[in-house]
């Protein structure tokens, strides 16, 4: 596809997905996996990462640190749609913890320690266009954060000395204490000999002989304020003099409406008790007030941000509020129920125009809440942008109307996700995500889901379909209701599958065909090691199992894990599309196992899988029928720059000509219609995701596409669902 028709393609998308609007937006431009940044030759498959991240005062040039790697990566923003690898810079011995520029200087705080009980660090200064190191400061400790005052006289370096969580259960105080390191700047070069020493130790906090400072900031009066995360409190600084000017506890919040246990099941009933905040990243909005980033690591975190006073006081607090954003677009991480939930932890601050935006990062939910400053009210929620997998950094470039993030996950060693550097630009138009969310229940809460693995045409009217969840959420498999003449789609309803009046266990919904008589056929994937068995299940209305229909051991001779990924009923038979190859088939094929409702017949045909383009393995993930012809999803499992097959292919209802399990069974001819690659780059502008899972079209004929998210475990959580017009 040419550069021209892809835009083209981008803002029909784009357009697809909301009305114009003259509220500015923002939208994700591009990604940049770091990776790119590995010189030639390096192992392209060892850990990187990007975790904090800072722009170049002409905001031309992104710098990230990278822990893993040992150094910082550089990113060309020049043309901020199309990033380009700046260099590396590594630094032996030591690990990059932050990065701030100052001038044509980059800071790097760099962690040399040989242990906890003997920990040292740098602050390193790089210059920016040779990239090399023109100095180091000993800082007498292992720095967290660093920041540069806005008139470039000091930079601030929290010196963590951070504690060992195997030592007496991570509990404080463990020595040596921290501190806060306040260096002159001249023309970006730090004066090493001229540091002070800020002592943070006494002063208010649960552990006041062991301060464990966290994040720094400074703003436009050359004030230093510095969180002391698992100490549960902060503290101000005068960058001039080191004089400690206020200090105060964080607080407490308790937590009501929220889900903490980590058991298969979204449900937004639980309670939490009062305790610490524990902030990680702290910015000042102006000079007298703060924004904390409530994100805890030893006894605390509350999953939300707090706008505090000066003096301390809690000036608005969020509580949960934001966890029911990302719950409504199937962001929320289950698996972290039972911890810290969504985890808040980074955090941006900027004007843009007259508007002052707050950006926090949510690890745990891989996503970004942009707020707009209200001063004395409360911030007003204005979008939830998609983020790569556990954002730890940001930086907003207001005269660009640019924000970047940096996101920390790096997970080629499983076949997942690189980390990324997202970049996403201001202007007018529609947000392009979330392309699906749900409406509010019944207790006034969101209505839960994630892990879309599965679509259906609803017969009952033209963009209205049904979809299921998989096994991520064990103990709640539902079938969701989505009204998709709306944009973004939304899931109107919740349909709990029960057997015998409680949850069904032991299913993992792959496929849902609904039925003309209101009830439903899903395909259930089984797998051997874990018991669970594949079969079809027939549906009430309700949800209720009216019915259970194991796969025969003719079938079931030769199965694996990799079983029914989609439904589909012709007449009186249903079509299951099994994902990849059994014991008892060709590598290079699939079997479409057929049943005959009226006959209780089994069988099955051959699908010809194309062959992978690289790394992985190409299966089925769906099945749909429109006409005279079965259609299919046919992807490979990769994600990312190594994703090369998500297409749609058909195959004539006449070939389906099913011959008895266990002989030899006829291969059908495909045909492939649609190239998905296109959508998928265009609609996550690069970063392509791996699961293509839901595909249907409605009872009017048009298709739809969903991909499945994971359920936020070891993916971005983000869920694409779009129209494919005229297929």
């Amino acid at each position: 596809m040419t550069p021209r028709s892809l835009a083209a393609l981008a803002a029909l998308l784009l357009a697809s997905t909301a009305a114009a609007s003259a509220e500015p937006v923002f939208n994700r431009i591009a990604s940049f996996p770091v990776t790119a940044n590995k010189p030639e030759g390096a192992d392209l498959a060892s850990p990187s990462s990007a975790e904090i991240v800072a722009a170049s005062a002409d905001g031309m040039t992104l710098a990230y640190s990278d822990s893993p790697a040992g150094g910082v990566g550089f990113i060309d923003i020049a043309d901020p749609r199309a990033p380009k690898a700046g260099g590396f810079v590594a630094f032996e011995g030591g690990e990059p913890t932050s990065v701030a520029f100052a001038g044509e200087t980059l800071l790097v705080g760099v962690n040399t320690s040989e242990s906890f009980v003997s920990p040292s660090g740098q602050l390193a200064a790089v210059n920016v266009s040779t990239k090399a190191v023109s100095a180091t400061c000993e800082l007498g400790g292992q720095p967290d954060s660093v920041a540069v005052a806005p008139d470039g006289s000091f930079a601030a370096v929290a010196i963590e000395n951070e504690r060992d969580e195997e030592v007496n259960d991570g509990a404080l105080p463990q020595m040596p204490a921290g501190f806060l390191a306040v260096l002159p700047l001249s023309n970006g070069a730090p004066d090493c000999g001229a540091i002070k020493r800020v002592e943070l130790t006494g002063l208010s906090g649960d552990t006041p002989e062991d301060p464990e400072p966290e994040f720094v900031d400074v703003n436009a009066d050359g004030e230093i304020v510095v969180t002391l995360q698992e100490n549960n409190a902060i503290a101000i600084v005068d960058g001039k003099t080191g004089a400690v000017t206020a200090h105060f506890s964080a607080g407490a919040v308790a937590l009501e409406n929220v889900d903490t246990q980590e058991d298969g099941r979204i449900a937004f009933t639980d309670q939490i008790e009062a305790r610490p905040r524990e902030p990680d990243a702290v910015k000042w909005l102006g000079t007298d007030r703060l924004v904390i980033a409530n994100e805890g690591d030893w006894k605390g975190g509350t999953r939300g941000f707090t706008i505090l006073t000066r003096e301390g006081t809690v000036a608005w607090e969020s509580g949960p509020a934001f966890e029911m954003e990302l719950a409504r677009a199937g962001h929320y991480p289950e698996g972290r129920s039972d911890a810290k939930g969504v985890e808040p932890e980074g955090l941006a601050v900027a004007e843009f125009g007259e508007e002052r935006l707050i950006f926090v990062l949510f690890e745990r939910g891989s996503a970004v809440g942009v707020y707009r400053d209200a001063a004395g009210a409360a911030p007003e929620f204005l979008q939830l942008l998609p983020s790569g997998i556990s954002p730890e950094g940001a930086v907003a470039i207001s005269e660009r109307n640019l924000l970047a993030t940096a996101n920390e996950a790096d997970l080629g060693e499983d076949g997942g996700a690189r980390s990324h550097v997202m970049l996403y630009e201001r202007a007018e138009g529609a947000a392009a995500y979330p392309q699906l969310v749900s409406l509010d229940a019944q207790n006034g809460r969101p209505i839960p889901w994630g892990a879309i693995s599965g679509l259906s045409a609803d017969p009952a009217g033209a963009e209205k379909l049904f979809a299921v969840s998989d096994s991520v959420y064990s103990a709640a498999p539902t079938i969701y209701a989505i009204d998709a003449s709306s944009t973004p789609a939304r899931i109107t309803r919740a349909i709990p599958v029960t057997r015998n009046g409680a949850a069904a266990e032991k299913l993992d919904m792959e496929g849902i065909a609904a039925d003309a008589d209101g009830t439903f056929w899903i395909g259930s994937e089984g797998d051997p090691e874990k018991e669970v068995p594949h079969a079809i299940l027939h549906v009430g209305a309700d949800g209720a199992i009216l019915e259970e229909i194991p796969f025969p051991e003719a079938l079931t001779a030769g199965q694996t894990r990799f079983g029914t990924e989609g439904v589909a009923k012709i007449g009186d038979t249903l079509w299951l599309a099994i994902q990849r190859n059994w014991k008892d088939d060709p590598k290079s094929a699939a079997k479409l196992v057929s049943y005959d409702l009226e006959t209780k017949e089994w069988g099955a045909v051959l699908y010809p899988l194309d062959a992978p383009k690289g790394e992985g393995w190409v299966g089925l993930s769906e099945m749909a029928v429109k006409g005279d012809h079965a259609f299919f999803v046919e992807r490979d499992n990769q994600i990312g720059d190594k994703a090369a097959i998500k297409q749609i292919t058909r195959v004539a209802l006449a070939e389906l000509q099913p011959a008895p399990l266990g002989g030899e069974l006829p291969t059908v001819e495909k045909e492939v219609v649609h190239d998905l690659l296109p959508e998928l780059a265009s609609l996550t502008s690069g970063y392509v995701v791996d699961k293509v899972e839901g595909f249907a079209f409605d009872a009017a004929g048009t298709a739809f596409v969903a991909t499945d998210n994971d359920g936020v475990d070891d993916s971005s959580g983000e869920t694409l669902f779009f129209r494919l017009p005229g297929l």
